[in-house]
């Protein structure tokens, strides 16, 4: 019986692609497809190519490249061919391949599967309106090119696109994750392969290139969904050619939508996954996130391992509908994620973010360390993200000139210090079980405070916040002559 997902193909067999441009930040979608895509040959114990689509040479930079090579190193998306890695089918940098593509594109002219098009944009648009014909694209009006208007045309310097030649049979394919899709062929006329200048298109490039790596699974966003009957039948024709082994499987994941019901853009807050690298979350949780967007591990279960989620990731289980990004929900993820990290790992990973706000040196010194080691039990299971260690620890690390307080000592509170820096001046013995004694027997026995009225003011004294690691074990960690000179400080 031939398998619904593989067809004939052994697992091992399976070959899908991430084909990201290097134009600037990673969306969130883009992270989402590459995740689904390495899940899927992961599962299959197939091949993933990571191909750069960097044909658009205004728009390319050396930071785009760097960052999708960067981003996918911090998620853990490894790639088993493609820039860094090497391979069998490169070069795997479209800016690199332009003499195959105008290779084919001749090919594709001689053997008539395309055609050169002269005509301009105004012309299509007026014989449309002069029709009446609400079809929109191209009309085939140089398919079969009187010869006169071509001298016409070549007399006035016009230089062609070059168009590929539609069947004119509805295009029909089985799409992994919506069934049967039908496009006819009045909704999907020729289109240009090659600019007037000669570049090629995405028209070309990606069916050409998938063809000639071999590639037998694609797993892309719904947004390109509409391009799909155009290159089927590029695909077929390239077949014909002895170009690749015809059209790949398709898979079109669900729109991932942002606020007001609308699909998430490049520009909407949330979108690019720099903005998650810097605020600190786990590659983790932002991945477990992600594969919700679309699928699910079990019906009672949101968190996993991206290993678990490769062991049981099945395309057909991909749910069609567009799926809504939650911020609350991957913040949730996120924090489960964190829980999970031991201690070390944890502590490995923030030093970056202290380094950042300029806490610790780079690399942190020896002193500084013991000092991480010692208050990183204290906000393990109390810190959302990694950069949320920075205003929680901050004040352990920052130097008494720079230490300011985010909240104030109000006059009531001031009370409380006065007490509590009295009753800490003459304890001998600086550790946190016998600070807590001295406090509670001031501020809660003496002065009759409940523990919160209590210790909050001596908090914001010491730490500049009202939100910081256990008050106790942050006075001990401070030591006795900075911990006392800050309740001082707060008495002036």
């Amino acid at each position: 019986m031939t398998d619904p997902v593989l067809g004939d193909l052994k697992p091992s067999d399976v070959r899908v692609r991430f084909p990201p441009s290097p134009t600037g930040n990673l969306h969130v979608g883009n992270v989402r497809s590459a995740l689904f895509n390495w899940a899927f040959a992961r599962h299959h114990g197939g091949t993933l190519v990571l191909r750069i689509e960097d044909t658009d040479l205004a728009r390319n930079t050396v930071e785009g490249y760097h960052s999708i090579i960067d981003s996918l190193n911090w998620l853990g998306i490894d790639w088993d061919e493609g820039p860094e890695v090497g391979g069998d089918n490169g070069p795997y940098r479209q800016s690199e391949r332009f003499p195959i593509y105008a290779e084919v594109a001749r090919t594709l002219r001689e053997e008539g599967a395309a055609y050169d098009c002269y005509c301009t944009t105004e012309e299509v648009d007026a014989r449309r309106k002069a029709s009446g014909s609400k079809n929109q694209g191209y009309d085939g009006f140089c398919r079969e090119l009187d010869p006169d208007q071509l001298a016409v045309w070549q007399a006035e310097g016009r230089t062609p696109v070059l168009r590929f030649r539609m069947p004119s049979e509805p295009i029909v394919f089985d799409d992994l994750v919506r069934g049967e899709v039908t496009f006819l062929p009045e909704n999907v006329p020729d289109y240009a392969l090659l600019r007037a200048n000669g570049d090629p298109l995405y028209t070309l490039v990606n069916p050409l290139d998938d063809a000639m790596m071999g590639i037998t699974h694609v797993l892309r966003g719904e947004d390109l969904l509409s391009s799909t009957p155009r290159q089927i039948p590029l695909y077929q024709t390239l077949q014909r050619l002895g170009v690749g082994n015809g059209p790949p499987r398709f898979g079109h994941l669900p729109m991932v939508m942002g606020e007001g019901n609308r699909k998430l853009s490049k520009r909407d807050p949330g979108s690019g996954l720099l903005e998650y690298v810097d605020r600190g979350f786990l590659p983790e949780g932002l991945l477990n996130y992600l594969a919700l967007l679309g699928w699910g591990i079990a019906e009672d279960r949101d968190v996993f391992t991206m290993q678990e989620m490769a062991e049981a990731f099945d395309i057909r289980r991909v749910n069609p509908n567009p799926a809504r990004f939650d911020m609350k929900k991957l913040e949730a993820i996120n924090s489960a994620h964190m829980r999970r990290i031991s201690l070390p790992d944890m502590t490995e990973r923030v030093i970056p973010f202290l380094a950042e706000a300029e806490l610790v040196d780079e690399p942190i010194t020896a002193d500084q360390r013991r000092l991480l080691d010692a208050a990183m039990p204290l906000v393990h299971e109390r810190i959302n993200t990694l950069s949320e260690s920075v205003p929680m620890l901050g004040f352990l690390f920052v130097d008494e000139a720079s230490f300011t307080r985010t909240d104030e000592v109000d006059e009531p509170g001031r009370d409380v210090v006065r007490a509590a820096y009295g009753a800490l001046s003459g304890l001998d013995d600086w550790r946190t079980d016998a600070i807590e004694k001295a406090l509670r027997e001031a501020l809660v026995d003496g002065m009759g405070l409940k523990p919160r009225n209590a210790f909050g003011p001596v908090r914001v004294a010491v730490t500049g916040s009202r939100v910081s690691p256990p008050l106790f074990e942050s006075l001990e960690l401070l030591g006795r002559d900075r911990a006392m000179g800050r309740l001082e400080a707060a008495l002036a």
